[in-house]
């Protein structure tokens, strides 16, 4: 019997105010699907409620660059980039997908559109914990190299951590 393949159709474009509960919803499902088992529920919830809140997504809209991937009027993941430092480094602190759309390039489509359109941009830099497997093997997929390790304290909850940078 042969494997049916599904794929979505989607594109991706900046976020909008309008996007933010939305993109709130794939962080949540996205990160609790990731850190099973690697980080307690309190903890990621606690980060959650603090890091995408109603307050700070309006930061992060004013202070960084936001692109949704959409499809069928649904946002199905994000991807967060700073903006280009002089010296052209920029952090990407999230890409995140609902888990029934990965492995579709999708992730890769938001990558590339921060690269294309950070203007300037020569190195993009990420941490990524030890044990998310997936998002290790996605970011060496599509270039990154492993620059350093460190412990991360996170709410009490110690993470082995990779730094990892693009050179574009």
């Amino acid at each position: 019997m042969k494997e049916r393949l599904i794929v979505t159709m989607f594109f991706v474009r900046s976020m909008q105010d309008t996007d933010i509960s939305q993109v709130q919803q794939v962080a949540k499902i996205s990160w609790n699907n990731t850190y099973k088992g690697i980080i307690p529920p309190k903890i990621q919830e606690d980060f959650l409620k603090a890091a995408y809140n109603q307050e700070m997504m309006k930061k992060r809209l004013e202070r960084s660059i936001i692109f949704v991937a959409e499809s069928e009027n649904k946002v199905i993941g994000f991807a967060n980039f700073s903006p280009v430092r002089k010296e052209g480094q920029v952090e990407l602190s999230a890409i995140y997908l609902y888990p029934e759309y990965q492995g579709q390039g999708i992730g890769t489509s938001l990558l590339h559109q921060g690269i294309t359109s950070l203007k300037g941009a020569k190195e993009i830099f990420i941490n990524v914990e030890k044990e998310n497997k997936i998002g290790q093997i996605f970011y060496k997929a599509k270039g990154f190299k492993v620059i350093s390790e460190f412990d991360d304290n996170f709410d009490g909850h110690i993470l082995k951590t990779l730094r990892m940078v693009l050179t574009v």
